[in-house]
């Protein structure tokens, strides 16, 4: 039990750390760049942002963790802890991309292939663990707003 706590605590730490972290390149933006472009009438208000993002990097970290719990030597929790890793990699690269880079078409393409890649990591937990499946389901939603909103962010401007 003890072991399966610790395993899913790292998981929510590396997971909140990278939302932490992909916060520099969000802030560099938001009160400056991202202000002056033309936004969909659906674009939700910027504080909404952090609070959301913050229980999805929980619920993220919570999901990965009960399925590296269930045992690293078996093959299916290596094959969707990597998808896992992969997604979070291009989580990170979209706020690089879109905010960073101030590129929305580029971060089009990003989020694209993170949308592929959650789905992918939410078939793979869904064969270890279905609890850890469903966690990811708002994420999947969340992410496919940011996709739309990003799309007409693009398209506006």
């Amino acid at each position: 039990m003890k072991n399966k706590i610790l395993k899913i605590s790292i998981a929510i730490a590396i997971c909140l750390i990278v939302g932490f972290l992909s916060s520099f390149a969000t802030q560099s933006s938001v009160d400056s760049w991202y202000i002056t472009l033309n936004k969909p009438s659906f674009n939700p208000p910027n504080w909404i942002f952090a609070p959301v993002w913050g229980i999805l990097y929980f619920t993220m970290g919570l999901a990965a963790g009960m399925v590296w719990a269930k045992g690293w030597h078996k093959e299916g929790v290596k094959v969707a802890l990597y998808f896992f890793g992969f997604q979070l990699i291009f989580n990170v690269l979209w706020s690089i991309t879109f905010f960073g880079l101030q590129n929305p078409f580029w971060a089009m393409l990003v989020i694209l292939v993170l949308l592929a890649l959650i789905l992918r990591t939410i078939k793979s937990f869904r064969a270890i663990s279905i609890t850890s499946a469903f966690l990811l389901i708002p994420y999947f939603l969340w992410v496919s707003f940011a996709t739309l909103l990003n799309y007409k962010i693009w398209e506006l401007n």
